[in-house]
């Protein structure tokens, strides 16, 4: 199964599938300095917390190697704006800010190295990010799929398979397990407007790798709850805080509402690295607003009056009250979820 990479190192850029282009084609951007990642990171030609992450740390490296050849002053700056220059361009998912902490703390190791020497160790930061989230991803679904009965009907929302991730996935991830040791599985995905993940992407994914899945419009989750037609909803996080609240893609909150309303178990899957200790509850993490064009515009052409105001936020906060359990690679936390994640936290130290 996972039959495409989603990012990799390759000669010395980092190769990456451009998700803008699919369903209808299946494009790779071999991408070689620092602006062009920030972009690809801005304009979701690469997106998914765990997969941004990635993206960043090869992209220090991509800085790294632009400044090969400058003095040791200049390469450092060089580097350490670069840092800068991608810490901007998503303000919500954790994953990015984690990554690029990791290698700034290989830069303060370098006492008596070269440029070269340290363009290596941040190279092989970078790709041990890259590994271990494979090896992460493959571990989240194992335990995800003691989750899930047989046979299931699956809610997802947005995209949090392979395509947010190295190459597995998170959410996906789940059923994918589920899938591999026999269980007839069925995923629903919400369409997850505006820019249509679940649609595009989730299907596309699913799709390629032979589940069973069907599309809907997001306003027509709740009446499949409604039918019964839904065993279980898992998603995806770009950020949870100590609490257990979680940030994930706008839409997610509105499922776990009709989640609860329906009696129906809500489940989030992520890898640990997507916990920040330092945001108590939901309240406190940044929902970062989006462009006003995605709304306003479908395939080119204008659906709202161009003086009518648009409100895109690109993610929503769901309370942990909502959550029936979280989906880690440490194990499955369920509530209370400040002394979970604390003690999950803890042993991963």
């Amino acid at each position: 199964m996972m039959i495409f990479k989603t990012i990799d190192w390759v000669n010395n850029k980092v190769r990456l599938i451009d998700q803008t282009q699919l369903p209808g084609r299946s494009h790779y951007l071999d991408i070689d300095n620092v602006d062009d990642m920030a972009e690809a990171i801005c304009s979701l030609r690469v997106r998914g917390a765990p997969a941004i992450g990635i993206a960043a740390a090869l992209g220090v490296v991509l800085a790294a190697d632009q400044s090969i050849q400058e003095n040791m002053e200049l390469f450092l700056e060089n580097v350490r704006n670069a840092m800068d220059v991608l810490g901007r361009t998503r303000p919500t998912a954790v994953n990015l800010f984690w990554a690029l902490n990791r290698m700034e703390k290989v830069l303060d190791r370098i006492e008596n190295l070269k440029p070269a020497d340290i363009r290596e160790r941040l190279l092989q930061e970078a790709l041990e990010i890259l590994n271990e989230d494979r090896r992460i991803c493959y571990q989240l679904g194992a335990f995800g799929a003691e989750l899930i009965p047989d046979p299931a009907h699956i809610l997802t929302h947005c995209n949090a398979g392979g395509l947010a991730t190295s190459e597995y996935g998170t959410a996906l991830a789940v059923i994918y397990q589920a899938a591999e040791q026999g269980k007839k599985v069925e995923v629903f995905a919400d369409e997850t407007r505006p820019l249509l993940q679940g649609a595009r992407l989730t299907s596309w994914e699913l799709q390629t790798n032979h589940i069973d899945v069907t599309v809907l419009c997001d306003s027509a989750a709740a009446y499949l709850m409604q039918q019964g037609e839904i065993d279980c909803v898992i998603v995806g996080a770009d950020r949870i805080a100590a609490n257990g609240d979680v940030a994930n893609k706008v839409g997610t909150y509105m499922l776990a509402v009709l989640a609860e309303k329906h009696q129906i178990p809500f489940y989030v899957a992520a890898p640990v690295s997507s916990f920040d200790l330092s945001v108590i509850s939901g309240g406190e993490i940044p929902i970062e607003q989006r462009d006003r064009s995605e709304v306003a515009t479908y395939m080119g052409k204008m659906t709202v009056p161009e003086s009518v105001k648009v409100y895109n936020p690109a993610f929503d906060v769901t309370p942990n009250s909502l959550v029936k359990a979280i989906i880690t690679e440490k194990g499955i936390l369920r509530p209370p979820f400040h002394v979970s994640i604390t003690n999950i936290l803890q042993k991963n130290k």
